[in-house]
C-alpha cells in the first residue's frame, strides 16, 4: 500500500513538472524569433485621379523602406547589387506595416508608413545573393578636417574650412556615424599650425584627447593649384587605416564641389564602419543550451536577451523533462565568440558537457 502511495506520488509529481513546462513552453513571454528591423517615416505621395490606386501607394512605400533598410544594413558596393528587387520579394520580407497618417491636401493623397521587416528573411535573401549584413550599430566619432594649401603654404582650420562648416549639413537617415566636430579652440589651431611641416605624421592626441571619445577620423586634403589629394586617418575601435583619394579640377569655394566630396567621403566612411561590422551568416552553428526550468523570470530574461543579440540568427525550444528546459541556439559565428558575447551580458555556461548549462 505504501509502495502503491509512493508510485501514484511519483506520477502526481512527474505530470506537475510536464504541465509546468508546458507552460513555460507556451506562455513564456519572449518567443524565440529574432527581432525584426523597423523603418519609420516612410511618406509617399500621389496625385488623387480617377485610376487612384491605394495599394499602389502603398507598393511603392514598400519599396523606399526597403532601400533605406538595406543604405543602413549593407554597404554601398552591395547596395547596388539589390536596387532592383521585385516588389513580390520585398513582399515576403516584411512581418506587418501600420499607416502612421494619411490625408489629402489640394487633391494629393499622403501617407506615411511604418514597416516592419523580418530579420532573419532579410538574412536570407541577402545570403542567397552572397552578401553579408552589417550590424547597424551608432557611433560617435571626433571628425577634425584640415585643408592644406600647398601652392600658398597655409592651413584652412575650423570655420575657415569649407569642409568643416558643412560637413554636418549633408546626413542621411541611413548613416551609422554621428559626427563630433572639435570647437574652434586657439590652442588647438596654433597646435595644427606648428605641426605643418609634417602634418601627415601628427597625431592631433593633444586635441583628441579634450575629447570624451575613443574614435576619430582625420582628414587632410592637400591642395595644389586644382587638383586635391585626400588623406583620412581612421582611427575606430583601435583600428587604425589609412585611406587615400584624389579630386581633379577642386575648386574649395564651389558649394556644389564642397558637397560632393563631404558626401563621398562619408560614403567610405560608412563603408569602412559597416565593413567591420559585417555577419557571416553563412555560418550557422547549433549550440545546445538547457536551463533550469523551476524560474520563469531567468527564463524569459534568457530569452528576450538571445532575441536582442544580432549574431543569433534563431533560437527555439527543443525539449523538456522534469528538471530542464532545452534550447537550441544557432549563431553565425564560432562558439568561443558566442561565449564572450554572452559573458559580456553577464550570462555564463558550464560548457564541459556537449548541452551546455547556463550557471
Amino acid at each position: 500500500m505504501k509502495c502503491n502511495n509512493i508510485m501514484i506520488h511519483s506520477k502526481i509529481l512527474y505530470i506537475f513538472f510536464v504541465i509546468l513546462s508546458l507552460n513555460i513552453f507556451f506562455f513564456s513571454t519572449t518567443k524565440s524569433e529574432a527581432k525584426a528591423f523597423e523603418i519609420n517615416n516612410i511618406d509617399i505621395s500621389r496625385p488623387f485621379e480617377i485610376n487612384f490606386n491605394k495599394n499602389e501607394v502603398i507598393d511603392e512605400g514598400f519599396k523606399k523602406a526597403f532601400i533605406e533598410l538595406i543604405s543602413l544594413i549593407l554597404n554601398s558596393s552591395d547596395q547596388k547589387k539589390i536596387l532592383k528587387t521585385k516588389l513580390n520579394e520585398i513582399k515576403g520580407t516584411i512581418d506587418s506595416f501600420s499607416i502612421k497618417e494619411e490625408k489629402f491636401i489640394n487633391n494629393i493623397y499622403y501617407v506615411n508608413l511604418g514597416v516592419s521587416f523580418n530579420r532573419k528573411k532579410i538574412f536570407n535573401y541577402l545570403e542567397k545573393k552572397n552578401i553579408f549584413p552589417s550590424i547597424p550599430i551608432k557611433k560617435k566619432v571626433l571628425f577634425i578636417p584640415v585643408l592644406i594649401d600647398e601652392n600658398k603654404k597655409d592651413l584652412l582650420i575650423f570655420s575657415k574650412n569649407k569642409i568643416f562648416s558643412e560637413w554636418n549639413n549633408f546626413n542621411s537617415n541611413s548613416h551609422l556615424l554621428e559626427y563630433i566636430l572639435p570647437t574652434e579652440d586657439l590652442e588647438d589651431m596654433n597646435l595644427i599650425k606648428n605641426n605643418y611641416g609634417f602634418i601627415e605624421e601628427y597625431d592631433f592626441k593633444e586635441i583628441i584627447n579634450k575629447y570624451d571619445l575613443d574614435d576619430s577620423i582625420i582628414l587632410l586634403i592637400f591642395k595644389d593649384k586644382g587638383d586635391a589629394r585626400a588623406l583620412s586617418k581612421i582611427n575606430i575601435q583601435k583600428n587604425i587605416v589609412l585611406k587615400n583619394q584624389s579630386f581633379s579640377n577642386l575648386d574649395i569655394n564651389n558649394d556644389q564641389q564642397i558637397e560632393t566630396i563631404i558626401k563621398e567621403l562619408k560614403i567610405i566612411y560608412e563603408d569602412f564602419w559597416k565593413v567591420s561590422n559585417q555577419i557571416n551568416t553563412s555560418i550557422k552553428l547549433p549550440l545546445d543550451i538547457k536551463l533550469k526550468n523551476n524560474d520563469n523570470l531567468k527564463i524569459s530574461k534568457f530569452e528576450k536577451k538571445l532575441s536582442e543579440i544580432d549574431l543569433i540568427y534563431d533560437f527555439f525550444i527543443t525539449k523538456f523533462d522534469k528538471e530542464f528546459i532545452y534550447y537550441q541556439v544557432i549563431f553565425n559565428g564560432t562558439s568561443d565568440f558566442f561565449l564572450k558575447t554572452m559573458n559580456e551580458k553577464n550570462y555564463k555556461f558550464n560548457t564541459q558537457n556537449k548541452i551546455w548549462l547556463l550557471k
